[in-house]
């Protein structure tokens, strides 16, 4: 049998200019003549799904639009400029052109496509975290540097708090222990039930007149705490997994929805783990409120704030102003990022 020839980096990067061009050349690409279209409109992009996205107007609800290829990036919540096809010939408005400059931009970093957008000119985060399948401070911290980084009002939801009765002794005051830390801290924790509606009185006066956006992982109950906020729409809703105890993807695009009583409420897909690689670990510190005190105070430009002499943070923990959780879920932050990061070429991502 003939030994299999292995191609240099050249021909490689040849092959791989090819396949991007002929994946170009499949993508959608709406030529439109400009007599074919009316004049300019403003609108908000509901979802998006692949080269269309769904838009809505101050009159209209649900509009289905292409997106042009000059569009680099469209997300749900984007402010966008478009022009109704004057005869619709199919089950499509128009094309949409151009998007508005973001007030604010939640991301997801993902090891194979890169820093991905979620949702645009959103001012206030959801972080719903739940009893079942597992509360994890972990993931709360990762959500809480997210927020401080882009500048966005973080609100803690604990949802299945009605769960909180049958879990051991020791656990239940786990949770307890977590939530009164960050109310220490100075952020907001409601505890609620999408099975107890007088529960989620608090919350419902949250999302007056802002633009909230539900994140978590899979299986905290974030679709069945919009349906219980939003009943009229009907999100789908899944269970935990009965072999892995982990929950389900149910939502799978970033969702827009209008709160009657005014605001709007953004339902995201849910995630195994939220990820913090494209942030600096200095960036990653300073995004921790309760550390950034300290900062810059420690005996060493380099200190790593373990056992390094003359940690500042060291010193705090020790004289008690600062949890010991915090600082733990710090460490195993950075202790992720080194162990994640992915390569410049993987983070160039694709297209939203």
């Amino acid at each position: 049998m003939a030994k299999q020839r292995r191609l240099n980096k050249g021909q490689l990067r040849r092959i791989k200019s090819n396949q991007e061009k002929r994946i170009q050349r499949a993508e959608l690409e709406i030529e439109v003549e400009d007599a074919a279209l009316d004049a300019s409109e403003s609108g908000i992009v509901v979802s998006r799904f692949g080269q269309q996205a769904i838009i809505c107007t101050d009159t209209e609800a649900a509009l289905r639009c292409h997106i042009r290829r000059a569009v680099d990036s469209l997300v749900c919540g984007d402010e966008v400029i478009w022009r109704r096809f004057k005869q619709r010939s199919e089950d499509v408005a128009g094309v949409i052109e151009a998007v508005q400059p973001r007030r604010s931009l939640l991301s997801r970093p993902d090891y194979y496509d890169g820093v991905k957008p979620v949702a645009a000119n959103v001012d206030q985060i959801l972080i719903v975290s739940s009893v079942l399948p597992a509360f994890s401070s972990q993931i709360i911290d990762r959500y809480l540097v997210a927020c401080e980084d882009i500048g966005v009002t973080p609100v803690i939801v604990l949802n299945k708090a009605d769960l909180l009765a049958e879990l051991d002794s020791e656990q239940r005051q786990e949770i307890t222990d977590a939530l009164a830390v960050y109310r220490d801290i100075g952020y907001q924790v409601l505890e609620v039930s999408a099975k107890q509606p007088e529960s989620l009185d608090a919350l419902q006066q949250l999302l007056n007149e802002h633009v909230s956006i539900v994140v978590g992982q899979s299986g905290v109950g974030k679709s069945s705490l919009v349906n219980a906020l939003l009943p009229e729409i009907d999100a789908d809703v899944g269970a935990i997994s009965d072999n892995s105890g982990l929950g389900q993807h149910t939502t799978t695009v970033a969702t827009r929805y209008v709160v009657p009583t005014g605001g709007v409420l953004i339902d995201s897909p849910g995630i195994r783990e939220f990820a913090l690689w494209h942030l600096e670990p200095e960036r990653v510190a300073w995004c921790y409120i309760d550390l950034r005190p300290y900062l810059g105070q420690c005996k060493f430009r380099d200190c790593k704030h373990q056992d390094d002499p003359g940690c500042a943070l060291q010193e705090a923990l020790e004289a008690g102003d600062l949890h010991p959780l915090r600082l733990y879920n710090f460490h195993r932050i950075i202790e992720s990022m080194a162990i994640k990061k992915p390569s410049r070429a993987t983070t160039r991502g694709k297209k939203t």
